[in-house]
C-alpha cells in the first residue's frame, strides 16, 4: 500500500493549497493546479516543492 487512506485525505499541496490525487502508478500525489509530481518514497510522499518534478497534465 503506497500510502495510509488517513494521511492522504489531510494532504494538500504544499504551493498552492489545492488538493492532491494519486497517479496511476500509485508512487507520487499530483497537484493538477500547479502541475506537479510529488513522489512517495519508502510510503512516504514527499511533499517539498523543490523536490517535486513538473508535468503535463491533461
Amino acid at each position: 500500500m503506497p500510502i495510509d487512506k488517513e494521511l492522504f485525505d489531510i494532504l494538500a499541496c504544499p504551493k498552492c493549497k489545492g488538493d492532491i490525487r494519486l497517479d496511476e502508478l500509485q508512487n507520487g500525489l499530483i497537484c493538477d493546479n500547479c502541475k506537479l509530481l510529488y513522489r512517495i518514497k519508502n510510503d512516504i510522499p514527499v511533499m517539498l516543492i523543490d523536490e517535486a518534478e513538473k508535468i503535463e497534465t491533461q
